[in-house]
């Protein structure tokens, strides 16, 4: 390819994403753990613009437009990782820019360093005329973090092995969530290593069970009949006692939700934001406008929504 056949930029939305459930088996002889999970990407979208450039970088800002504390800009980003392992799969020798505008929060447990990755994998893509397959951007997903794949396809899925062997599962309906955020991330390999911890401490109260983990069928027929109330009592998070071991202030997030009229409430993935599952949207608006009066930060958002795509050229 030609820069004069270059488009002058691509820009790419990503969902952010909820894990309705997460059982966790026990920690791998290589430190990981085998999961079995349900995702469901939520409409909080990261906002990535990609234009050609002599080399690759990044800059990052938040919904305010200012830089966003805690996002590294060199190669540990995500996103910059994804455009370069594309620039490699198709040969292409020039670099690119990347704005990103973080909506997602940072190390929130939602994802949104694997969107940014899954956005700069579609841009770049689409900026040099790749012409890579659905496959074969799957491929390199799996490369970059276990949670980038869903973050390409979107909707609901059930995740298993590291999280990254995904089979969509069906969704009839809307469903509605509050997310509550706050400015202290929490890192997922600290999360995973508290669980280890609280695991080998309580044992064998807690301790998985030596089998494969795997999913509640009743998450995944909530999901068909599209019931709030069916599936609050399915939605699980292995990973939710160590994050309120760490985050003490977590429990009380989720008992305030609770009480301001959510149907069930769970930490996300490795957290510390919490999801509040609401009855309808406009449960979910009251329940938004309770706990913001209330001083917290919450959002209303739903799912399922589509992956990564191209939203203007």
């Amino acid at each position: 390819m030609t820069l004069s056949a270059i488009p002058d930029r691509v820009r790419v939305r990503a969902p952010g994403k909820i894990n309705l459930f997460l059982e966790v088996g026990a920690v791998q002889p290589d430190g990981y753990h085998d999961v079995a999970s349900v995702y469901q990407a939520v409409s909080l979208f990261e906002d990535l613009v990609a234009t050609p450039a002599d080399d690759f970088t990044v800059r990052v800002v938040g919904e305010d437009g200012l830089p966003v504390p805690g996002v590294p800009t060199d190669d540990r980003n995500l996103a910059l990782r994804a455009a370069r392992l594309v620039a490699r799969e198709v040969g292409y020798l020039g670099g690119v820019h990347l704005d990103i505008r973080k909506a997602v929060p940072v190390a929130g447990g939602m994802g949104g360093g694997s969107a940014d990755a899954a956005a700069a994998l579609v841009a770049c893509d689409a900026l040099w005329g790749a012409g890579l397959t659905s496959p074969a951007l799957q491929e390199l997903a799996a490369r970059l973090g276990a949670d980038v794949p869903f973050a390409l396809l979107g909707g609901s899925a059930v995740g298993t092995g590291r999280g990254d062997r995904l089979s969509p599962a069906l969704a009839r309906a809307r469903f509605d969530w509050v997310v509550v955020s706050d400015d202290g991330g929490l890192p997922t390999p600290g999360v995973y290593t508290e669980l280890d911890r609280l695991r080998a401490r309580n044992r064998p109260d807690i301790a998985p069970e030596p089998t494969v983990p795997d999913v509640d069928p009743v998450v995944l027929q909530a999901l068909r009949s599209g019931s709030p109330e069916l599936l609050a009592g399915a939605l699980r998070n292995d990973l939710q006692d160590a994050a309120c071991a760490l985050r003490p202030d977590l429990s009380a997030t989720i008992a305030a939700g609770v009480a301001a009229g959510a149907v069930a409430a769970l930490v996300s993935g490795s957290g510390p934001t919490v999801a509040l599952l609401a009855a309808d949207v406009e449960a979910a608006r009251r329940l938004e406008h309770d706990l913001s009066a209330a001083g917290r930060r919450a959002r209303h958002v739903y799912g399922p929504v589509t992956g990564a795509k191209v939203v203007t050229r």
